[in-house]
């Protein structure tokens, strides 16, 4: 097996996720119990118990899926450590914190104070503006970006060959979904999200965010981590630190990423944190890739080698 251990993004968290492994796993529970303490308030409370409203705040909502992720991550490491190493990882977004960690760039805890305060800037940038987003769903790239570029609207994610998900303006989304629906592409999702992330209605965030990093003690991944912001691993720590600038108002490259690690020898996807939408997209993507989640007690004890 030649695994790429993936990480969820914003969106995959849910009420009660990481309670089981928090109560059969030491190692889970380490993390959620260090995250409490860095903080300063229980993550792992609104993590299990809710609200659901609290939970998918984004100042709760990207350190929870995180601090779930690596949860999952090193229980998944105590029973299997020795024998499934990466080649490479990823994350979608606010996951490319959780690759990094996993690849060992830093700590949990310096990897979840980095975290919380992109979290704390996107949260400000979304109060500061009016922000919408929408799924489209269809192979038709060359239209969405006529559409969108002539909305002032830019393409947050490239998930899968038929999923593309754009970002920007209220105002803007609702009339590039008009002129979409007018060509043709009639299967658009509006989104229910807080703003308008990787759009330029995040430029803010990022600058902020650039200058966090700027005195941030991080190292070179010892394991390639692909980012969103390019699809490739970073050379120098000057490069991934500004690609995790970049990140916050760029467009998340995940189809070119999954392409990628695949095409670096990567024959099984391992998905880490809650939810499975990451394999959903690989079986839209590369459906000759074998892959499992790792979101509970009862996935990690059904993986087999």
């Amino acid at each position: 097996m030649k695994a790429f251990f993936v990480f969820a993004g914003q969106g995959a968290q849910a009420v009660g996720m990481g309670r089981d492994l928090y109560d059969q796993y030491p190692e889970a529970r380490a993390v959620f119990d260090e995250a409490d303490q860095v903080l300063g308030y229980s993550i792992r409370e609104i993590c299990f118990d809710g609200p659901s409203e609290k939970l998918t705040e984004t100042i709760h909502c990207q350190v929870a899926i995180y601090t779930m992720s690596v949860a999952c991550l090193e229980a998944f490491r105590a029973r299997f450590g020795a024998e499934v190493k990466p080649i490479a990882c990823a994350g979608l977004s606010l996951g490319e914190y959780a690759a990094l960690y996993a690849a060992g760039t830093f700590s949990f805890a310096d990897g979840l104070k980095l975290l919380a305060r992109r979290a704390e800037l996107m949260d400000q940038a979304c109060r500061a503006t009016d922000g919408a987003m929408a799924s489209v769903l269809s192979k038709e790239r060359s239209v969405i970006k006529e559409v969108t570029g002539g909305c002032e609207v830019d393409i947050a994610n490239f998930n899968s060959p038929a999923q593309v998900v754009i970002s920007g303006s209220r105002a803007q989304v609702v009339r590039a979904i008009n002129l979409l629906k007018e060509k043709g592409l009639t299967k658009i999702i509006p989104l229910n999200v807080a703003g308008a992330f990787h759009s330029r209605l995040m430029k803010s965030a990022g600058n902020g965010l650039k200058t966090v990093l700027h005195s941030a003690a991080l190292k070179l991944p010892e394991i390639p981590v692909y980012h969103n912001l390019t699809a490739k691993p970073a050379a120098t720590l000057t490069e991934l630190k500004s690609n995790l600038a970049g990140q916050v108002a760029g467009s998340v490259r995940w189809e070119e990423s999954m392409r990628a690690m695949k095409a670096a020898g990567g024959d099984t996807m391992i998905e880490f944190g809650p939810g499975t939408v990451l394999t959903g997209l690989l079986r839209r993507t590369l459906p000759d890739v074998n892959y499992c989640n790792i979101n509970s007690a009862e996935t990690l004890e059904a993986f087999t080698l």
